[in-house]
């Protein structure tokens, strides 16, 4: 994830000129963080922030940055985070972000700005990868280590922001995103090859401008200056006392203050034990122990991993590391793995607690997941006999109680953590090991039970719609009164966008022998609500909890193997069409003076809307003004 080491990224780029090379990128695998790459797609791409994303524009930015890799001839190879370990050591790291993320989603709500990731953009980007058969592999747990251990097993660069790649000592180096100039692909003068420009960053020079340093004092400096695992107060003791060298504090400011002033101090040291006592005698004794155990921990996560990503993806086969695996079924590791299981399966699985996400909602009312709790507890049903032997000591001498869980979740404009029970399921289904096995019927009926719809409803939806239409059920009974028929017919609207994506780039249409399906596409995306328009925070806030909806049934189905196709998530949801469509609906335009441009398309909206209309309270139908 990217969090590193504070100030560092900051300093390496103050000192461009020394510490990086420019490079012609081309013709060369590369292993690419995920994580860090979504990110930086979403925001650096003028994309939405306020409308919960628009999916659709961000597919598009994906496939671009891939392609100019494909026509420079670079191979690459995704590697994305999984969720926590078993030891949870980023829980606080994780919660400080949380918080962070509450505030950013406050301030864009109300007209501010701010960073806050769309809730389903690493769903999307996975599906992006597969259709364009990228190769890509989930780590069990964070994904640094496997990077850098896979780069120097096959000789390539790094591509990420993550500033602890400054670190890792890569053999042929760490290029940062922001360096990496994939929109400005160049061609070697005569010749047709192309390339990337980018700045690519080698340890080798970091050591050099202090005193051909000891690259192994470098870990060392990483939790001394503050990274994710270690925050300890006790190091400001330290700090506070030891005597920087002299030009520590005439860098740029005070900004680089601290990095500069360790690298230098650290850098009259032979080998790290050497440092690491001497940073010792500045603490009080009875901390040392402690402290020293802390420290040695936190500087192994820059040596080498110990699972072989090259083995998934030469065979497929990736061996879970013994410190993780706390004796998973095979299935549920394949599936991890593949991506085809989230992160927050593996953080309830090992940990029996789930971080949920803030998204850009209405922070007066409860947060936007509260909604999609009884799928929540019914996932957490399936998983809650998985490790008998993860068992908390305390607890086995109270009497017995319902499996709990617990979920970090926002409360007005902070964090709490909250007890949920899970669901207790009938005994074929509690059995993890076996769960692949149960019929495909006993797992659609489980599924469409929890989404308390029936499957004769879905029947004349298209099945790639099948599971948005269930999971639109789900949530208009369970939608607080704020939701209004043009909420549901914008969302509705705004699922055909794929379907007349795909139709307006079929022979009929292009032989103008088509149903309006390109015009009626068109005219969708011009009724996209513009940047800067006023948000209607009831209106984000429905759509939020539909968010909430659809990535918890995602991942239930997921869990019992598909029992409904995943649909495709690229083309579902575009946060400023169905905004705008919204407004729309409540001004000028009516579904059928929209969709008249179409028939195949109203007849495909008819299905859907037939399907939730069916499962939602008679008050929705009210004319308007009677509906209180």
């Amino acid at each position: 994830m990217i969090m590193g080491i504070r100030g560092l990224m900051s300093f390496v780029e103050d000192h461009s000129n020394e510490f990086f090379t420019d490079v012609k990128l081309r013709d060369t695998k590369i292993i690419i963080d995920g994580y860090a790459l979504f990110h930086r797609l979403y925001f650096s791409s003028n994309l939405e922030l306020r409308y919960g994303g628009d999916y659709d524009s961000f597919t598009d930015v994906v496939q671009k940055f891939f392609e100019s890799l494909f026509a420079c001839k670079i191979c690459p190879y995704v590697v994305l985070d999984g969720g926590c370990d078993i030891s949870d050591k980023k829980l606080n790291t994780l919660k400080d972000r949380a918080r962070e993320k509450i505030q950013m989603a406050h301030s864009l709500s109300v007209g501010g700005g701010g960073y806050v990731c769309p809730l389903l953009i690493r769903e999307v980007f996975i599906q992006v990868l597969t259709k364009l058969q990228v190769c890509f592999v989930q780590c069990f747990s964070e994904a640094d280590r496997d990077i850098m251990t896979l780069a120097n097993h096959w000789n390539c660069p790094v591509l990420s922001s993550d500033s602890d790649f400054c670190i890792f000592d890569l053999k042929s180096g760490f290029c940062p995103l922001n360096g990496f100039q994939w929109r400005n692909v160049n061609t070697i003068k005569g010749t047709r090859d192309r390339y990337i420009p980018a700045k690519c960053f080698f340890l080798d020079a970091l050591c050099c401008h202090f005193g051909i340093m000891n690259k192994t004092l470098l870990p060392l400096f990483a939790v001394l200056c503050g990274n994710d695992h270690v925050n300890l107060p006790v190091m400001e003791t330290f700090l506070s006392k030891v005597r920087f060298p002299l030009g520590a504090a005439n860098s740029k400011g005070r900004r680089h203050h601290r990095v500069l002033g360790l690298l230098n101090w650290l850098s009259r040291f032979a080998d790290p034990t050497e440092a690491l006592d001497s940073v010792l005698n500045h603490l009080p004794k009875k901390r040392r122990g402690t402290v020293k155990e802390l420290l040695c921990r936190s500087m192994e996560e820059y040596v080498q991993a110990q699972g072989r990503l090259q083995d998934f993806f030469q065979h497929g086969a990736y061996t879970c590391p013994d410190t993780w695996n706390p004796g998973l079924p095979p299935w549920v590791l394949a599936a991890l793995a593949r991506g085809q299981l989230s992160p927050f399966i593996s953080d309830a699985l090992v940990l029996r607690r789930t971080i949920l996400h803030t998204q850009v909602e209405n922070m007066q009312r409860p947060n936007a997941h509260r909604i999609s709790l009884p799928i929540r507890q019914v996932i957490y049903g399936l998983l809650v006999n998985a490790l008998p032997h993860v068992r908390n000591v305390a607890w086995d001498a109270l009497p017995p109680q319902p499996p709990t869980f617990s979920e970090v979740e926002r409360i007005n404009k902070n964090i709490k953590t909250s007890i949920v029970n899970a669901v207790e399921l009938p005994k074929d289904h509690s059995d993890l090991s076996k769960l692949t096995e149960l019929s495909l019927a006993s797992r659609q009926m489980l599924l469409l039970e929890t989404l308390k719809v029936k499957q004769s409803l879905l029947d004349p939806v298209p099945a790639a719609l099948k599971l948005p239409v269930a999971v639109s059920c789900y949530w208009v009974q369970h939608a607080e009164a704020t939701l209004k028929l043009h909420h549901l017919q914008a969302l509705l609207l705004g699922m055909l966008l794929g379907p007349l994506r795909a139709m307006a780039s079929s022979p009929e249409e292009k032989a103008g022998r088509g149903g309006g399906a390109e015009t009626l596409y068109a005219e969708l995306q011009r009724v996209k609500a513009p940047p800067g328009t006023r948000l209607d925070l009831d209106t984000a806030h429905v759509f939020c909890q539909w968010q909430c909806c659809l990535q918890m049934g995602l991942y239930l189905n997921q869990l019992l193997s598909t029992p409904l196709p995943e649909p495709d998530l690229t083309r579902l949801y575009s946060g400023s069409l169905v905004h705008g469509l919204c407004r729309q609906l409540l001004t000028s335009a009516s579904v059928e003076s929209l969709l008249r441009l179409c028939p195949e398309a109203q007849q495909l909206y008819e299905h859907l809307f037939s399907a939730t209309r069916s499962c939602a309270p008679a008050e929705l139908f009210l004319p308007k003004g009677r509906s209180n």
